[in-house]
């Protein structure tokens, strides 16, 4: 893994560095006994960047924009388990963690409509 992809492309930067903070987080569930969501976080929270690391060597830009909707889906995931966890009893404060999860929605959102724009031109272009 390079260091410079990392640099230079933000959706892997705040993807990765979420997963660090997830990892953390379900550390702190597992802790505290909350064994099942921390399992489900924990998935679902660190395969948003491995994804994302997948679509870098897409063999098409189809499956590049597939590749980032798995992402997306796990993004989502990822709010569900912790709008839980924000909303259940004797559950540690995730309120950073629900905002970064956002900021990754709207990049992975915006990475989507860019690549299906391109894909449209391109497409129309051949016919």
């Amino acid at each position: 893994m390079k260091k410079e992809l990392f640099d230079t492309n933000p959706i892997l930067k705040l993807s990765f560095d979420f997963s660090l903070m997830i990892i953390e987080y379900c550390e702190c569930l597992e802790t505290n006994k909350k064994y099942i969501l921390a399992r489900q976080l924990l998935k679902s929270g660190t395969s948003i960047g491995a994804n994302a690391m997948e679509a870098q060597n897409a063999e098409s830009q189809a499956d590049f924009i597939h590749k980032m909707k798995i992402a997306a889906k796990e993004a989502g995931e990822s709010q569900y388990w912790l709008w839980l966890c924000k909303h259940a009893n004797n559950y540690p404060d995730c309120d950073i963690l629900i905002d970064k999860a956002e900021e990754i929605n709207k990049v992975l959102t915006k990475i989507l409509l860019t690549s299906n724009k391109r894909r449209q031109i391109i497409s129309t272009a051949s016919s």
